[in-house]
């Protein structure tokens, strides 16, 4: 019954999630910022009042690991959010997310000497391929829309590249950041939930350097028209409706993530959460009309594809010093950086 509820509620949380994200930065593309500080607040008082009990309980890892963790983890959600508004569309920036398994790869190659299979470098080689195959069409479409001016044309290609190599600093960065958790794991233990509340406690003063963006933004969705939320009769601007229900829906998500990965095995978390991003996708480029070509759908199935295949066979080359696990509930680059913020390591 339990693996059946969490399911439902990483379907309906994360699927519903990403639609009032999208909702958000289609109508202010710049908003990742005001966004990301909203869920860490949340995600911190509820931290606080029940993991920390109010600041009573002592960490099990010291601060200072956490201190290193969470500035990597801050960097990524920030520079992930500025990605979507440098000509990044959301169905692009969901799949470009999906090559965490390369970025994991290289550096666990690089930083760990660790070897691996056939099978596993096959998966690797089919999810590039299908992230080369989208991106070069992506970028095939930024310059065939824009203006007659080639200046213009020039100047959104450009912006074009640096979202593209955002989102591929971001990819390593996050990878370096789960290696860095696992030798934590190994030496204190595995402490997820109490993870997940520093992770997000800790970076909220760093948000001071984003308060004019921050402020900015609250004042544009102060101006936003009128929404009359339903059953409770109050009327707010929605704006502020979409953000507080991605919120929500985002707490729905991690919560249902963190369920399936204690009833359920690595496989059938890293199944259920990737039919849920094609889901996500597919209900993207249908409702919002985003651009999506049929290369891009064949680009599409590489990724998914070779995102199957990597978890399907367990490599013994990799044990015991493996990637960071599929069933990690505490590393979630969640915000506006992460269309899929559930809290597991392999996903984005």
């Amino acid at each position: 019954m339990r693996p059946a509820f969490a399911v439902g509620l990483v379907f309906a949380g994360c699927c519903s999630n990403v639609i009032f994200l999208e909702l958000l930065v289609r109508t202010h593309p710049g908003c990742g910022n005001i966004v990301t500080f909203a869920q860490f607040l949340f995600i911190a008082v509820e931290g606080f009042l029940f993991e920390a009990d109010l600041g009573r309980k002592q960490p099990a890892i010291p601060i200072r690991y956490y201190a290193t963790m969470v500035t990597m983890f801050f960097t990524v959600s920030v520079v992930n959010n500025y990605a979507l508004n440098l000509n990044i569309a959301m169905p692009l920036h969901m799949i470009f997310r999906s090559g965490s398994l390369i970025a994991n790869m290289i550096l666990g190659i690089v930083i760990l000497k660790k070897r691996y299979s056939i099978f596993k470098y096959t998966s690797i080689a089919l999810v590039s391929v299908g992230i080369f195959i989208c991106t070069f069409m992506s970028a095939k479409q930024v310059t065939s829309k824009s203006s007659s001016n080639e200046n213009d044309g020039f100047q959104a290609f450009v912006w074009w590249l640096l979202g593209i190599g955002a989102l591929t600093f971001a990819l390593l960065m996050s990878a370096r950041m789960g290696i860095f958790q696992e030798t934590l794991y190994k030496q204190f233990g595995k402490h997820s939930k109490e993870a997940l509340f520093y992770n997000h406690a800790l970076p909220l003063p760093g948000f001071i350097f984003l308060a004019s963006d921050i402020y900015d933004h609250a004042v544009l969705f102060n101006k936003s028209e009128l929404y009359q939320v339903p059953v409770v009769g109050v009327a707010l601007p929605i704006m502020w409706f979409y953000l507080l229900m991605n919120v929500i829906t985002q707490s729905v998500c991690i919560r249902g993530v963190f369920i399936l990965t204690t009833e359920c095995t690595s496989l059938t978390v890293t199944l259920v959460v990737t039919l849920r991003k094609f889901l996500s996708l597919i209900f993207s480029i249908l409702y919002f009309q985003n651009p999506f070509t049929r290369w891009h759908w064949l680009g599409t199935w590489f990724v998914f594809i070779g995102t199957l295949m990597y978890t399907e066979v367990p490599d013994a080359t990799m044990m015991p010093t493996g990637l960071p696990r599929a069933d990690d509930p505490t590393m979630c680059p969640g915000s506006p950086t992460s269309p899929d913020p559930c809290p597991t390591r392999e996903r984005e």
